[in-house]
């Protein structure tokens, strides 16, 4: 649809800032995200690899010293958004956040190197991004797979890029909640309540928050000392991707960045201890708990998206996903209908986000063509029959959230091209 491809680039082009996109054109989010980025650099690269490139230089403009890339970076230092830059009160060479997001940016890098033909300085600058996004993968491995199991553990709710998923419900509650929390949700004020995070959630966010600006953001002491700690299926399936595709892009760049590979290794062989075969899942563990945590979550099938060589794990997964809500008219929601934390229109507690649906179908391209063709085909109906919002109810195809959405409009371009 014509008209459909027309808008998704007018809805990035009038999110671009300087450099950098926001995720939408409202007060909700009035910065620069870790995860939406990629995926806008994405989209760009269909219409204009200029921007692609810059949105991605931008992003790894606020890499901190150490490797890390924030979760979110504050260009503009405006203060109506919360919790701003005056609240973290951190950053390296731009005012940022002092935690990060799941780093789908090295297998977006690929996508992008693969489909182009890139001219010389391009490949100069995407060189760069490659040699530091190196630096950034090994940070997860050095300072959060703390147990020496090639898993990353995530230590706020906000890394996973699931704020709310009941998956974080059981690690939350056990958060002993700072005494006199005062803080102000400025997004009650341009969203609706019963779409956005409760406040009791909140207050673990701000709790933790405030924990790791104690301990200055020190990654050694963070981590520790979180009083939240997770390892997260989704989260560390994206990062075994990330280094598989890191590791693969690199070739065309002559870099050699073989040493990642034991890191592979290892990694596949601890997370294929978090399957359950009697219910043909994995599931994240809460790990200052100890417990797994039984909640049915789409996140839980990224794993399809880390292509671990083990067929007979990947065919069990396929079949229990194909039962998780196929059926309906839209999907995937973030958690499955059947499960009792399910929330129809709460943010990342039942609505469909199209991030997560492309993630899926990119894990299922070479594993199940006709079911992967289906996610793209029920993708592209819902996007091109209700535009670009930030989530939808599964039932209705109602839009929530923002709308004018960055990166359900550049996954939209995606999902058309490819």
């Amino acid at each position: 649809m014509k008209e459909t491809i027309k808008i998704a680039k007018e809805v990035l082009i009038n999110n671009r800032r300087s450099g950098y996109t926001l995720p939408t054109n409202n007060e909700l989010y009035p910065a620069q995200w870790n995860w939406d980025s990629a995926f806008i650099a994405l989209g760009y690269s269909y219409f204009n690899m200029e921007y692609a490139i810059e949105e991605l230089e931008k992003l790894i403009s606020g890499q901190w010293e150490d490797g890390m890339i924030p979760h979110i970076l504050f260009h503009d230092t405006d203060e109506t958004y919360f919790p701003n830059h005056k609240t973290w009160d951190c950053g390296n060479k731009v005012p940022s956040s002092g935690i990060t997001q799941p780093p789908i940016i090295a297998t977006i890098i690929k996508k992008i190197v693969d489909q182009n033909k890139l001219d010389q300085s391009q490949m100069k600058r995407m060189e760069l991004i490659i040699k530091k996004l190196k630096k950034y993968l090994e940070w997860f491995y050095s300072y959060r797979d703390t147990n020496k199991i090639g898993l990353a553990a995530i230590i706020h709710p906000w890394e996973s890029g699931l704020d709310n998923s009941p998956i974080w419900d059981g690690p939350l509650d056990k958060v002993k909640i700072e005494e006199n929390l005062k803080y102000e949700r400025r997004d009650l004020n341009v969203s609706r309540s019963s779409n956005r995070p409760l406040k009791k959630d909140y207050d673990g966010y701000i709790t933790l928050l405030n924990q790791f600006k104690k301990n200055k953001y020190n990654p050694n002491k963070i981590v520790n000392d979180s009083m939240f700690n997770v390892i997260d299926i989704g989260f560390n399936s994206i990062l075994i991707r990330a280094t598989k595709d890191l590791i693969e892009v690199s070739k065309k760049f002559n870099l050699d960045f073989t040493d990642l590979k034991n890191k592979i290794s290892k990694s596949e062989e601890s997370l294929i201890k978090f399957y359950k075969d009697e219910d043909q899942s994995f599931f994240s563990y809460d790990f200052k708990n100890h417990s797994l945590i039984k909640v049915d979550a789409i996140s839980n099938y990224f794993i399809l998206f880390a292509n671990l060589e083990n067929q007979k794990i990947n065919n069990k997964i396929i079949d229990k996903l194909k039962k998780y809500n196929s059926q309906k008219d839209y999907f995937f929601t973030t958690v499955n209908p059947k499960d009792k934390t399910f929330e129809e229109t709460r943010y990342w507690r039942g609505p469909v986000w199209i991030n997560s649906n492309w993630i899926v179908y990119q894990g299922l391209i070479n594993k199940d063509k006709n079911f992967s063709s289906l996610i793209k085909n029920k993708t592209l109906e819902l996007l091109e029959n209700k535009k670009f919002y930030e989530y939808y109810n599964y039932k209705t195809g109602e839009c929530l959230g923002a709308n004018n959405f960055s990166w359900s409009a550049a996954l939209y371009l995606d999902f058309k091209f490819n």
